[in-house]
């Protein structure tokens, strides 16, 4: 059984269907990579996965058990942390507050200490609010924020979108290090290189298609496949 499994979903925006029948598969300890171009249909499938959009046609479960229309707080609370594209920090709380806040209601959590271990910058900044942060703090931020609730399942929306690159190689620095702890990931990212640097397999979406499933070296043989759907 895959921590998490899931089986033909159709997910719609109003009428505007945008996936079609997307199948996929997530075993724990596993990093996977889902890509495409802008609008493939990625975001939509990690709020899917959330909650924050219910599927009208398929089955999601996650450690065997149904997930697909529950509310994002509940999902939550069996272990899967989105970090959404927009980061949603609460910008007039400092950094602390901010993580002892996604604590509160934990049934395990992380201590500041390991959190500021793995993010010294968030140490230093944190009496600083989210506003005053710099866009690659706030990233940081979003993800420790996750992390304080010791989840099962990270789902991680675009993390270097926009970044300098001295703040991407920290952040591909600090997913590295939950690779190697063995944490469960599913990234989303537009920078496919460095997706597909963490991931032990990946998928690719084209206009809410599932049209690729592989591991990251198969991806990387067909250049003319990665030129065509991914942009490179």
């Amino acid at each position: 059984m895959s921590l998490l499994e899931v089986d033909a979903i159709d997910t719609y925006y109003g009428d505007a269907h945008t996936l079609f029948g997307v199948s996929l598969r997530v075993e724990q300890h596993e990093v996977v990579a889902l890509l495409g171009r802008n609008g493939a249909g990625k975001t939509t499938a990690l709020k899917t996965i959330m909650g924050v959009i219910a599927p009208r046609r398929g089955a999601i479960r996650f450690a065997g058990e149904p997930i697909q229309g529950l509310p994002p707080y509940k999902i939550a609370r069996r272990g899967v942390q989105l970090v959404p594209d927009e980061r949603r920090i609460i910008g007039g709380l400092t950094v602390e507050e901010n993580l002892v806040l996604a604590g509160l209601t934990a049934a395990e959590r992380w201590t500041l200490d390991r959190i500021y271990a793995m993010f010294p910058r968030l140490q230093e900044r944190r009496r600083q609010r989210g506003r005053e942060l710099s866009g690659g703090e706030q990233q940081m931020l979003a993800i420790a924020r996750a992390l304080v609730r010791e989840p099962r399942l990270i789902l991680l929306d675009e993390p270097f979108e926009g970044l300098a690159p001295l703040i991407v190689q920290d952040l591909l620095g600090v997913c590295r290090t939950l690779a190697e702890e063995g944490r469960t990931i599913v990234i989303v990212e537009q920078n496919v290189h460095a997706a597909l640097a963490l991931a032990q397999r990946c998928y690719i979406l084209n206009n809410g298609h599932l049209v690729y499933e592989g591991t990251p070296a198969g991806l990387r043989a067909e250049s003319e496949l990665m030129h065509r759907l991914l942009g490179v």
